[in-house]
């Protein structure tokens, strides 16, 4: 990663609104349509050349490919990476956990609203391999060529945890539902390994670690939880072995839909478990209502020596496009209790969950990146004053 060069860095976490033409080949794709794999392969690179560029006349600092590779899904792209698993029992989402008990008449209306793919129930049926080689190769060389077209900008590109691949799995194969997660990781590891070994930044997303507590243990207690997590970190950790932590960044939110999120696990309950992960950067929602309160856990938490905080500092869950000066007064504060140093400003989550479910209208995705490097820019000025 650049150091910061007396000023506050910029980033965000992946996920781009993909562009209607690309939206139309994922369709097709998913279908099971045949399409001309060099035609198609020839727009993915102009598209991802054309999103590298953007993100830098915005003046981010450290930018994606938008994702615009992973079909299906920030976490479900890399079943088509994978041995060993079968879906079964296909179902529309339609909300879990309490907070969909809660408001039952909201999330009848809204799921069906977000264009969301029909999932099911991933069984493990064999051995866990990954077989993704030629498709990272080819992620990675049309990204670096972008890169090469706009040599001021530092690259990441994002990979699922393993925690996020399967937060729920039936292990039909192994000794156990620990041996099976050891072994996503030991697979996913060769994803990971492609990534920094390319020279690139890897960013590892694992939403479903903060989520499963509304799906799966608000009537459990904090406990259970606490150790069905310790669990994923020890995997995640596994995973990313002998990787450079200055090429790592962890990403956690707490499900990137705008919905209600009154029955969200507090940061201050998992807040070490996160710190544990061994990368050098921590990518945390603090911008959105049901968090922003959050950022007054590091009054208490002090973040580990060598590491650096990506606070999201404005929220991909609004068409509402902060204010620069708003902004600036997130980033501030936080490096008040972090260290200037210390600190990159970033996004809550992407802007987009998969091809087909974006959280904002492309044109305000644009505008609050640049109130991002407008924010950070006035906190820059006022931090090295």
């Amino acid at each position: 990663m650049p150091n910061s060069e007396q000023r506050i860095l910029t980033t965000h976490v992946g996920s781009l609104v993909r562009p209607t033409r690309l939206r139309e080949y994922a369709t097709r794709i998913e279908e099971g349509e045949l399409v001309d794999q060099n035609e198609f392969d020839s727009y993915l690179r102009q598209a991802v050349a054309q999103v590298v560029a953007e993100q830098t006349q915005v003046g981010i600092d450290v930018v994606s490919d938008g994702e615009y590779p992973h079909f299906y899904g920030w976490s479900t792209y890399v079943f088509s990476r994978l041995t060993g698993f079968v879906e079964r029992d296909v179902t529309v989402a339609a909300g879990a956990g309490k907070d969909a008990r809660l408001f039952p008449e909201f999330y009848a209306e809204y799921f069906p609203s977000q264009n969301i793919r029909r999932r099911g129930v991933r069984h493990v049926t064999a051995p866990i391999t990954y077989v993704g080689q030629d498709e990272i190769r080819k992620t990675i060389a049309m990204f670096k060529q972008a890169l090469a077209q706009n040599s001021s900008a530092t690259g990441f590109l994002t990979a699922v945890a393993p925690c996020s691949a399967v937060p729920n799995f039936v292990n039909e194969h192994y000794a156990s539902d620990e041996e099976a997660l050891f072994a996503l990781a030991d697979a996913l590891h060769e994803e990971y390994k492609a990534v920094t070994d390319a020279g690139l930044i890897l960013q590892v997303d694992d939403a479903f670690i903060p989520y499963m507590w509304d799906v799966a243990f608000t009537e459990r207690g904090i406990e259970d939880y606490r150790a069905w997590t310790q669990v994923r970190i020890d995997a995640l950790n596994h995973a990313l072995r002998g990787l450079p932590e200055q090429q790592l960044r962890y990403h956690i939110c707490w499900g990137s839909f705008n919905t209600p999120h009154t029955t969200d696990v507090p940061a201050k309950e998992i807040i070490d478990l996160i710190l544990q992960v061994n990368v050098g950067y921590y990518c945390l929602e603090m911008a959105n209502p049901r968090h922003e309160h959050e950022w007054r856990i590091w009054e208490n938490v002090h973040l580990p020596p060598g590491r650096t905080l990506i606070p999201g500092v404005v929220s991909h869950a609004t068409n509402i496009v902060e204010h620069p000066e708003l902004v600036a007064e997130r980033i501030e504060r936080l490096a008040r209790l972090v260290g200037r140093d210390n600190l990159m400003a970033g996004t809550d989550c992407g802007f987009a969950q998969s091809p087909f479910t974006r959280r904002v209208h492309p044109s305000i995705q644009w505008a609050k990146l640049r109130a991002l490097t407008e924010g950070a820019a006035l906190a820059s000025k006022r931090l090295w004053s």
